[in-house]
């Protein structure tokens, strides 16, 4: 089975080829030709989703899907959620999104946070949504240089180290995106059984 995976960053392409083996094929945007970037314009992580497979879908015609992800924060009323991506602005620096989140979060005793990630799937011109989450707390200071995004200040509940401290495969074991992603592939093995 063909897939679009409708996003331009490696870092998730990464991950997810390491959850999908070799039963599925993933072709990114820039395998697929196409060169946009879509935007984000929802409230929500769903719809953000949902746009991101919709406008793939229909320029290809193709099999497709698209996720998006936010880090929400108690002690932030649930911010920066779905503008995790651009929370200190438009450049889209992970240093900067940090920054600002641990400059916001000086003296926060409630330090408990969640990422949670939406996976939409259209599979045969039809919709399919899929979430994970993982619970943790954000840390006062960063810690380690793997991963992306805000992976150096999130601890996963469970774990002593933060997720930009640990190997990919060790990630997976708490991630939202994996959690996501192995209820999508479940559903897609059912698909392909049937």
């Amino acid at each position: 089975m063909k897939l679009i995976f409708a996003t331009n960053n490696k870092n998730k392409v990464k991950e997810f080829r390491s959850l999908l083996g070799d039963q599925f094929e993933i072709i990114t945007l820039q395998e697929a030709g196409i060169d946009i970037d879509i935007p984000e314009p929802h409230n929500t992580l769903e719809a953000n989703a949902t746009e991101k497979s919709s406008t793939i879908h229909q320029m290809t015609g193709q099999n497709c899907f698209a996720e998006d992800t936010g880090l929400e924060i108690e002690a932030l009323n649930g911010a920066p959620g779905v503008l995790s991506a651009r929370y200190a602005g438009e450049q889209k620096e992970a240093a900067d999104n940090i920054a600002k989140v641990l400059h916001e979060m000086e003296g926060a005793t409630n330090r408990g946070a969640q990422f949670r990630t939406v996976v939409s799937l259209i599979l045969d011109g039809k919709e399919y949504q899929f979430e994970g989450t993982s619970k943790g707390h954000i840390s006062t200071e960063i810690h380690g240089d793997n991963g992306f995004g805000y992976d150096p200040i999130f601890f996963p509940d469970g774990a002593e180290r933060s997720f930009a401290e640990m190997e990919l495969n060790e990630k997976n074991q708490y991630s939202h995106r994996a959690r996501a992603f192995e209820k999508f592939i479940g559903f897609l093995q059912k698909k392909i059984n049937e």
